[in-house]
């Protein structure tokens, strides 16, 4: 792999799967593969998954990983080119994403959307400018409409959890949250099952939640939740911001709210989310500490699937 952004920088989503399950066997398989190479690690939001476990696949690689909070202890950047920087901002990212190719040898970011200007969030545009100016290899921490290593957990954490010869049906369900949410989860965990192509895959939703179709893809959408979640092998739940009515939230109803009630419609599924979750509002506390829940070993595979994917760029 050149880069990890979606999963079209990816030959083989079952491959880097089996890679990373790999590494959970034995995490310091290939701790020399890395030696005398570092990762920078560029946040322009907050990170707790994410920042953690990147950094410890860094090390069991061997690599030394350098963290910089580019919100809080970096100059204000400018993202748009050809622009007069008489404003607020004092660095472009011209220079910024250059120089910082000149200390890593992967560069891994994480950015957020603004939620107010789809056609902004949707071009990628922060993500992009530091693949076009930085010269090394780049990985998607998260950005505007995407969190792949995210995604790329999910698939292990459902693999190692199913072992039976048929599909498993996998829900996504949103959920109502107190907050505008992005679709970079969701959109992710979409553009991943569809890809990955071993799960009977269903979104649940309110109408107007719709992704764009481009993640979504063949997917099976309902409108009401208990249909969608009849027989369910996994519930993957998650809120989102309307795609239609951008960065808007235009239901909430309690009644979405993941409870044992709901999951008598399921086959027993297992409970995902990619957390942090807000209890009972989002998952009742009965399903978030019930013996459904994997959400803990789930957010353990963040290492294996960071690991996978840095080892893979090393390997290239």
């Amino acid at each position: 792999m050149k880069q990890f952004i979606s999963t079209a920088d990816v030959p083989s989503v079952p491959r880097l799967v089996d890679i990373a399950m790999n590494y959970k066997k034995d995490p310091f398989i290939d701790k020399e593969l890395g030696k005398n190479k570092t990762l920078g690690m560029i946040f322009l939001n907050p990170s707790l998954r994410t920042r953690l476990s990147t950094q410890v696949a860094a090390k069991n690689l061997g690599m030394e990983a350098v963290v910089f909070n580019i919100d809080k202890e970096g100059w204000a950047l400018e993202m748009n080119d050809g622009v007069v920087m008489n404003g607020n901002t004092t660095e472009h990212v011209k220079e910024a994403a250059a120089v910082m190719g000149q200390y890593f040898d992967i560069l891994a970011i994480r950015t957020f959307p603004g939620l107010k200007d789809k056609q902004e969030d949707y071009t990628e545009k922060y993500i992009n400018q530091f693949i076009k100016y930085a010269g090394v290899p780049v990985v998607s921490l998260e950005s505007a409409t995407l969190h792949p290593l995210q995604s790329l957990t999910d698939v292990i954490t459902i693999k190692e959890n199913w072992q039976q010869p048929r599909k498993p049906k996998v829900v996504m369900t949103w959920a109502p949250h107190v907050k505008a949410l992005p679709q970079a989860v969701p959109n992710s965990f979409a553009q991943w099952m569809n890809a990955w192509g071993e799960v009977d895959f269903v979104i649940a939703h309110p109408e107007g939640y719709e992704l764009d179709e481009k993640f979504s893809g063949n997917a099976r959408i309902e409108y009401n939740q208990d249909k969608a979640l009849e027989g369910a092998d996994f519930v993957y739940v998650k809120n989102w911001s309307s795609y239609r009515d951008y960065g808007k939230i235009t239901c909430t109803d309690p009644s979405w709210m993941v409870t044992n009630d709901k999951l008598k419609h399921t086959n027993t599924a297992k409970v995902m989310h990619c957390l942090p979750v807000r209890r009972n509002v989002v998952i009742a506390d009965e399903v978030l500490d019930g013996p459904q829940s994997i959400v803990i070993p789930e957010a353990g595979n963040r290492v294996w699937a960071a690991q996978a994917v840095l080892s893979e760029i090393l390997k290239g």
